[in-house]
């Protein structure tokens, strides 16, 4: 089984003192990784902000959790990364995914496209992100990116290429990080009005897309590591998680008019609610029957004593 690697999540707007204090508390703790959201919300931009991390770290690998694919072209998000991986000594990873928060495109009129248009255009963005950090120059034609003859510079420290994660709840985009990524992030299938659907949060359904993973990676699925990361509800921890699981099933059911239960609510890998030794065991029981290994708990107190004890083994 791979060791726990945890990450921890650096939202919001802060001084770069703050965002030091943040990264050398995470770095204490025993995180493995900090990350920062990409999204045109309340939060700064990722890419300086994963460079002043870098910056005041030792240790601390820095990601984007994710990088929206169409929110910048794959060549120049290509420099940034790995102007990142340079900066940080290579201790970048590359999060990448194709978009899914509508109200974000229309606020600044880019075009929404449908799932498998946006889908189709990450997967010629990988092709361009791993074109760029290869040694010497490129060419691409694809129904959204043309290249040509192109080197670009500068190229990542980590070779070929840092680490790259995928993630999605639908076979398509699975497909696409079983054949592409180093990391495949398992998350909830998202509704067409962008709200995620419970029942794909459930631990069945977490084993199906693991086996779409499994066909679609062949000989190098023992390669991959597997992410999660809470959805549907924050981070509890509480001495009476039924009860809040109880209640959050019924939240979910009146919203979305499909039913679910606590039991399932409490043993999805997209759910955290716990006691700190439920949660304990809630990870080691993941990463032995479902392998999954990576998981992202949230700013970094919220998990602190179960991180302290699970981080490295």
């Amino acid at each position: 089984m791979r060791p726990f690697r945890f990450l921890a999540d650096a939202r919001g707007i802060a001084t770069g003192r703050e965002l030091a204090e943040t990264a050398r508390r995470a770095e204490a703790i025993g995180f493995d990784t900090l990350v920062v959201p990409d999204h045109l919300l309340r939060q700064l931009s990722p890419t300086p902000a994963l460079a002043t991390i870098a910056a005041v770290s030792d240790r601390l690998r820095v990601g984007a959790f994710v990088f929206n694919n169409d929110l910048r072209h794959p060549a120049l998000l290509a420099q940034d990364l790995a102007s990142l991986d340079v900066l940080s000594d290579g201790r970048l990873d590359v999060a990448i995914g194709a978009g899914w928060n509508r109200p974000e495109y229309e606020a600044i009129g880019l075009s929404f496209d449908s799932t498998p248009v946006r889908q189709a255009r990450l997967a010629e963005a990988i092709v361009v992100l791993k074109g760029c950090f290869a040694e010497g120059p490129f060419s691409f034609v694809g129904d959204h990116y043309a290249i040509t003859d192109y080197d670009a510079y500068p190229k990542p420290v980590q070779k070929p290429h840092p680490p790259i994660l995928i993630g999605g709840g639908g076979r398509r985009t699975l497909t696409l990080a079983a054949r592409e990524a180093n990391i495949v992030g398992l998350a909830p299938r998202i509704r067409s009005g962008g709200t995620p659907d419970p029942r794909s949060t459930t631990i069945d359904a977490t084993r199906e897309k693991i086996a779409w993973v499994r066909e679609a990676a062949a000989d190098r699925f023992d390669e991959l590591e597997f992410n999660v990361y809470p959805s549907m509800t924050g981070i509890s921890v509480t001495d009476a998680p039924l009860r809040e699981a109880r209640k959050l099933a019924e939240s979910l059911a009146a919203r979305s008019g499909i039913p679910i239960t606590a039991d399932e609510l409490l043993e999805s890998p997209h759910v955290f609610i716990n006691t700190l030794d439920g949660f304990v065991e809630k990870f080691t029981r993941m990463r032995e029957e479902l392998g999954i290994s990576s998981i992202m708990v949230g700013q970094v107190d919220e998990l602190a004593p179960v991180v302290e004890r699970l981080a490295g083994t």
